[in-house]
């Protein structure tokens, strides 16, 4: 027996595409208003809950769509509270979103994928050995924080002071800028202020560096930049980040001085990779600082997460900081970032979708 298709979620349209979904069966805009609420605010699935609308309207909407997130197949808890979820879609690909709380506040960031697999191939990263499969759509993006606020029950919206997934990470699986349009309705769905209402002050994406695409993303989302860096020459950049051969150094950075909003108070995040004998030494901290230079900038350092098969080591401790302590000493902002979830690869560079490294095991 054939299995029904799936009715439309209504759950990543944008509100003009909601306001015309809506038009389309003969409602009037109230009606997307109405919704907009009971799915982002309340973070309500069930039509029949949704007690502004009347009983006739319920039954008719629950005829013709749904309100649909991702699937949790596997969740998986850290030692040091990292929590981890293997989302599964429609079509029987999957993802993986990974909250990580704060260690100081009561509080912390969801990690968000933009595609299933990856297309870089960076060779210090586990996620990019996974080929890229597809582009994830606006609703499995927005969907993954939803996802998030059901595990910890944050329905409805809570106000700033009481949320503990406060930020939002565009870190995870792919790259956001190659998936700009489908990335960009669902943050616009993640922003808006009459539901979800996540400050575009704390959602940070984090991009490789596809330059053409870095100034648009600002003048339409706003939102903080990260830059995987991860290297200070075109050399070194070449060979362990492929994408520099399209956009090298020279143009990155220019388009990191480009990109609309950054300010003392809205420093761009360069993001740095520790790799032992690769680009750790004191000669590359001072090489950065000259790249930098000009910029509002600041840097997060990261000990490299070893995974099988890679042919890299992590810098030694001492080595981490004595790197940090050259950018700090030329008042930077730069932290050592811990690695979080290592027990259950959800740390920096670990994603991988599980049901392939399950696949590739059996």
């Amino acid at each position: 027996m054939d299995t029904p298709p799936a009715k439309k979620t209504l759950i990543g349209l944008s509100r003009a595409e909601l306001a015309a979904e809506m038009a389309e069966i003969g409602e009037k805009p109230f009606r997307a208003k109405q919704l907009w609420h009971w799915m982002y605010n309340r973070g309500e699935t069930d039509f029949a809950a949704m007690s502004s609308i009347s009983k006739t309207m319920q039954a008719r909407l629950a005829e013709l769509y749904e309100v649909r997130r991702p699937r949790v197949g596997r969740e998986m808890i850290s030692s040091d509270g990292t929590r981890k979820w293997l989302l599964a879609f429609d079509d029987g690909n999957e993802a993986e979103t990974v909250f990580i709380p704060d260690m100081d506040e009561d509080r912390g960031s969801v990690c968000i994928s933009t595609q299933v697999g990856c297309t870089l191939t960076c060779r210090f990263c586990h996620t990019g050995t996974q080929q890229l499969v597809r582009n994830l759509t606006a609703a499995e993006i927005v969907g993954q924080f939803m996802a998030g606020r059901d595990a910890y029950g944050e329905w409805p919206t809570p106000d700033d002071s009481g949320r503990m997934l406060s930020n939002v990470v565009v870190m995870g699986m792919g790259e956001p800028l190659f998936n700009f349009e489908n990335v960009a309705t669902a943050l616009e769905i993640l922003m808006d202020g009459e539901g979800i209402g996540i400050s575009r002050r704390r959602i940070t994406l984090s991009t490789s560096g596809v330059v053409p695409m870095m100034k648009v993303c600002g003048e339409r989302l706003g939102v903080n930049l990260a830059i995987s860096l991860h290297a200070v020459t075109d050399e070194v950049r070449d060979r362990i980040m492929p994408i520099n051969r399209k956009y090298p150094l020279k143009e990155l950075m220019q388009a990191c001085r480009d990109y609309p909003g950054a300010s003392n108070a809205r420093r761009i995040t360069f993001e740095y990779i520790m790799l032992k004998d690769v680009n750790d030494s004191a000669a590359d901290a001072r090489a950065l600082l000259r790249l930098v230079k000009g910029l509002p900038a600041k840097f997060n350092l990261i000990p490299f997460n070893p995974w099988p098969g890679s042919e890299f080591e992590t810098s030694d401790m001492k080595t981490v900081k004595a790197f940090s302590d050259i950018l700090q000493d030329a008042g930077y902002s730069a932290p050592i970032r811990m690695p979080r979830g290592r027990d259950i690869l959800a740390a920096c560079g670990q994603l991988r979708s599980d049901s392939l490294r399950r696949r590739q095991a059996s």
